[in-house]
């Protein structure tokens, strides 16, 4: 008595396994019917089938269109069947990327962020005045504060004003100001307020039960 048994290392190799082997073999056959009409109402069939294994993917845009995609990959991209979108190809599916270019903006206080320097440069842009000598202030005061998450000891206001005027180009010079920036504790204190639940601080007030006497 022999048994004709198949193991998973004699299978051809699935494409996307995530649909299992009989999708596979669904796919195959279709490719086999002669008429295109056939393999058109089969083809729309598989599709809802790979829909209804991967439902979590419905509220995904264009899931319909990404099925018929993986329905054609799976294929090898041989089947001939009609799609309601623009069928793949081989070609652009083993395309390569372009690299990504590394940023050019990167700077060496990189715990500034890379808004610190965007606001550096609106400053930059505004007229000479009260109020672009406020902004530079508060600018230095964000930088302070950003200071401190990265190094939660201290920082002296002369590390502040060289870095700012390092990331001005030299525009921003506050070094002989005698003007100081706020006091760590301030800066610390406003970090650890922010995101709290305001409830926590409200006061627990006592049950009371009415009753009907």
């Amino acid at each position: 008595m022999t048994f004709d048994l198949e193991y998973n290392s004699e299978r051809p190799i699935m494409i996307i396994p995530e649909y299992g082997r009989h999708v596979q073999k669904l796919i195959d056959h279709c490719m086999t019917l002669e008429s295109k009409e056939e393999r058109n109402v089969m083809a729309r069939a598989i599709v809802d089938v790979m829909g209804n294994l991967q439902p979590h993917l419905r509220d995904v845009p264009d899931f319909k269109h990404k099925l018929w995609d993986q329905l054609f990959i799976m294929s090898d991209f041989m089947l001939d069947a009609d799609s309601p979108y623009q069928t793949p190809s081989k070609e652009e599916l083993q395309e390569k990327p372009e690299p990504l270019a590394y940023p050019k903006s990167a700077s060496k206080y990189r715990y500034y962020g890379t808004n610190m320097q965007t606001m550096i440069d609106v400053a930059l842009s505004w007229e000479e005045g009260e109020l672009k000598e406020a902004l530079i202030f508060t600018i230095a005061n964000h930088m302070k504060k950003c200071y401190l998450n990265w190094n939660k000891d201290t920082v002296d206001d002369a590390i502040i004003f060289n870095h700012l005027f390092d990331l001005s180009g030299g525009k921003f010079d506050l070094r002989d100001s005698k003007e100081e920036l706020s006091e760590v504790k301030e800066l610390m204190k406003k970090r650890n307020t922010q995101g709290q639940n305001p409830t926590k601080n409200l006061k627990k007030q006592p049950f009371t039960k009415n009753r009907k006497r």
